[in-house]
């Protein structure tokens, strides 16, 4: 079924980047959050919406909003990832689908392709955006405009 506008997340753990456990409840709850979902590391629209995220992430941080990229690869090819393309946020490994089944992200293609989506949580835990498209270039700019009003109703 997955998670809709208004659901609060729930807890969760996973694998980030650095071989460390995340508990969502670190941030979730806390801060401004974007989340996005996206199918595979190093290829070129994956990798361009990364480099969109690292481009505006500072924008995201002076927000008070943090960025997470979660994708099914591994632990070693996020770290692999990151480090080629000076990423600054964090990246959770997903290689069971855990995050996916709870989000209720959908597969793009027939099924063969992990889906890309993106979700905006508010600082008490609650999804305000669920955006879905294949097309990476669009995820950006509806995080930080979804971002941009949260920080304006809250002000």
């Amino acid at each position: 079924m997955g998670l809709e506008i208004g659901d609060k997340v729930p807890n969760f753990s996973a694998k980030m980047d650095n071989g460390e456990d995340f508990q969502s409840a670190d941030i979730l709850g806390e801060k401004l959050t974007v989340i996005y979902f996206y199918p595979k590391n190093f290829t070129p629209g994956c990798t361009k919406e990364a480099c969109d995220f690292r481009d505006s992430y500072e924008d995201f941080k002076s927000l008070g909003a943090e960025v997470i990229g979660i994708s099914s690869d591994s632990v070693k090819s996020h770290l692999r990832f990151k480090n080629r393309y000076r990423l600054p946020f964090i990246f959770l490994s997903d290689h069971k689908g855990k995050l996916r089944k709870l989000f209720g992200v959908k597969s793009e293609l027939l099924g063969l392709l992990p889906g890309r989506e993106t979700y905006v949580i508010d600082k008490n835990g609650v999804v305000q955006l669920k955006f879905n498209s294949m097309n990476a270039s669009r995820h950006l700019g509806s995080a930080m405009d979804k971002i941009k009003e949260l920080v304006n109703i809250s002000s």
